[in-house]
């Protein structure tokens, strides 16, 4: 079972760079051919300031940092038994292109069902541009199969 003493631990930080080029990629790779996801022209005659993020890239790009799997480590679960679970987004304000986020993450909950056969992890994140400004909010569930 997963130490309950970990709700409410804050994990590192991540600050990154939104590029144009990952946003193109990320765009393909979803299948998204609105050219305001991939022209910069498209995207401010739309009204963005430039590329705009499509709604799960914050999520994509925090797995780049490796804080989730550092948390698994630390909670001691094997990466073998989870469960992507359940995600949710709550924007307030664009992140585009040329955006610096931070990404300030904590382990909201950690619960158990069926006996503790699963075991879930409940991570929130908040995100604030460059300007201070909390641009998103994310909340992931990891589920572990015991």
């Amino acid at each position: 079972m997963i130490d309950r003493k970990w709700i409410g631990h804050e994990l590192d930080a991540t600050e990154f760079t939104i590029e144009r080029g990952r946003l193109r990629f990320f765009a393909k790779a979803i299948g998204d051919t609105d050219p305001v996801s991939t022209d910069l022209s498209a995207a401010r005659d739309a009204g963005h300031a430039d590329l705009p993020a499509p709604p799960t890239f914050l999520f994509s790009a925090e797995l780049d940092s490796s804080v989730t799997f550092s948390m698994l480590t630390m909670l001691g679960v094997d990466i073998a038994k989870i469960l992507h679970g359940e995600q949710s987004f709550r924007y307030f304000k664009d992140v585009v292109a040329g955006d610096t986020v931070t990404v300030r993450s904590h382990i909201a909950d950690i619960y158990d069902k069926k006996g503790g056969a699963l075991e879930f992890v409940v991570k929130q994140s908040e995100v604030v541009n460059q300007h201070a400004e909390k641009v998103a909010e994310m909340r992931a569930v990891i589920v572990v199969r015991n």
